[in-house]
């Protein structure tokens, strides 16, 4: 298969890079710094800054698949100028990656587009699959319009998978990395008293997702990247304290996580019980299932 990627320097990206790689495919990576990415990876780069015009199109026509992973990091304080970039980025970005597809001859047959569970909003303990509405808060906007602008790809003739991910279970970035040095301090614990879900996944399995919806025919619409049994906060915090031999029993307010994260809060404060209804009915097999043995694997990778 040849594939074409954005987003490709970012550590989920980077590892669908390599899993590529591994079984014989062609990379081709859009990027904002192709001679990095390019010394960083090994495969051709092309190129492109995702907000100012469509991509290229010559390095998208005879191409099977895209897969577009670039977006600006959710993860950062939010103030009025970040959250404008981070609308923009995957509006715009994924506006003018269909308008490259579009214009590519002949065209790729698949697009595999990022997502995220933040689609469905503060939900409680409400169990949330692919088929539920979005949300109404600024991150479940920024989603609908991260998927609308995806799925219009389908207007000519592209299959469109969008993975809805959760929290990727992995020691070098993201939540749990975030997470490590207060627990090995013995002073981590669950967050705004810990009743709100978790929508957990290992890397492996956002990797695996990513191509079996590749290669899949059957894969279209929304897909939840989210393990099959979501944990509440708490349980999660008792999970970590078990893999790192360390106490969990520290709460920490959301009024505090508020203060320091500002908007961005609503990552840990708030929460999805999202559970991969469709990815399961299309047959993915999850490497890594149980939370105890997902993080002794996220741990030790």
């Amino acid at each position: 298969m040849r594939v074409t990627l954005t987003g490709a320097t970012g550590r989920i990206g980077t590892r669908i890079v390599t899993a590529l790689r591994q079984r014989g495919d062609e990379v081709t990576v859009l990027s904002r710094s192709p001679d990095k990415a390019r010394a960083a990876l090994g495969v051709e780069a092309v190129g492109w800054q995702p907000e100012s015009g469509p991509a290229p199109a010559a390095a998208l026509a005879g191409r099977d698949a895209v897969v577009h992973l670039a977006g600006e990091d959710i993860a950062q304080r939010w103030n009025d100028e970040v959250k404008r970039r981070l609308m923009d980025s995957r509006r715009i970005g994924t506006r003018n990656l269909v308008a490259g597809l579009e214009a590519a001859e002949p065209r790729p047959a698949v697009l595999v587009s990022s997502a995220a569970t933040g689609w469905y909003g503060p939900r409680g303990d409400e169990p949330v699959d692919e088929d539920t509405p979005a949300g109404d808060d600024f991150l479940a906007e920024v989603c609908e319009a991260w998927e609308t602008e995806a799925a219009t790809a389908e207007a000519f003739g592209v299959r469109v998978v969008r993975v809805r991910t959760g929290i990727v279970l992995d020691r070098q970035t993201g939540a749990l990395e975030k997470m490590l040095l207060p627990f090995k301090l013995g002073v981590g614990g669950p967050v705004a008293g810990g009743a709100q879900y978790l929508p957990w996944i290992h890397l492996d399995d956002v990797v695996g997702i990513y191509l079996a919806a590749l290669d899949g025919k059957g894969w279209s619409g929304p897909v939840n990247g989210t393990a099959p049994e979501p944990v509440t906060n708490k349980a999660f915090s008792r999970a970590l304290g078990r893999a790192l031999h360390r106490p969990a029993f520290a709460p920490i307010p959301g009024f505090a996580i508020k203060l320091l994260y500002g908007g961005m809060a609503t990552l840990v404060v708030d929460g999805q019980r999202a559970v991969p209804k469709r990815t399961l009915a299309l047959g993915y097999a999850f490497d890594h299932p149980r939370l105890d043995e997902a993080l002794e694997s996220a741990l030790a990778g």
